[in-house]
């Protein structure tokens, strides 16, 4: 089976936090920031398996910090993790704040992906090697996330039995 080592699915986006970007509380549009996560965290799955690469889950969106106008947004990305056609991959938010160069961590994401062949199947993707402590440690902990995505899972396939797919006025 190929591997590649983690830096190789790494991917950084920087940017301004603009007017349009945020809410009536002057931070920025939590839906804008989860948008901002998916998009990089594919290209980092692209990066690893070289085809299509789709989102399967995110497991988590954590909010730490509130992202201001006075900030830069950095995201970054890079899959931590393989199973055999899926890879877990990890955004971490930090802000920067212009006036001062005072950075934190704003946010952290985990997002599992899929590679599929031309007829939509998933295909068997490369093995990480993490080099990293930061990469290592997020390595040695997949296994437990993935494990609960699993049974986080098979709990929404049994709760969406349940759920109604009538329209209201049905």
């Amino acid at each position: 089976m190929e591997q590649k080592f983690v830096k190789e699915t790494r991917c950084i986006k920087i940017s301004r936090v603009f007017p349009p970007d945020v809410n009536n509380h002057n931070t920025m549009f939590g839906g804008k920031l989860m948008s901002q996560i998916d998009d990089i965290a594919s290209i980092s799955a692209s990066k690893l398996c070289r085809v299509t690469a789709v989102t399967a889950s995110t497991d988590s969106v954590d909010f730490l910090r509130p992202i201001r106008p006075t900030d830069s947004v950095s995201l970054e990305s890079f899959v931590t993790w393989t199973g055999k056609t899926s890879m877990e991959v990890f955004v971490k938010v930090i802000t920067e704040n212009l006036r001062t160069g005072k950075r934190d961590i704003a946010a952290t994401s985990f997002l599992t992906f899929v590679g599929l062949d031309e007829t939509n199947m998933p295909v068997p993707v490369p093995r990480v090697i993490p080099e990293t402590e930061e990469e290592k440690k997020l390595y040695e902990t997949a296994s437990h996330r993935s494990e609960m995505r699993r049974t986080r899972r098979e709990a929404s396939k049994k709760f969406a039995d349940f759920l109604l797919t009538k329209y209201p006025w049905e």
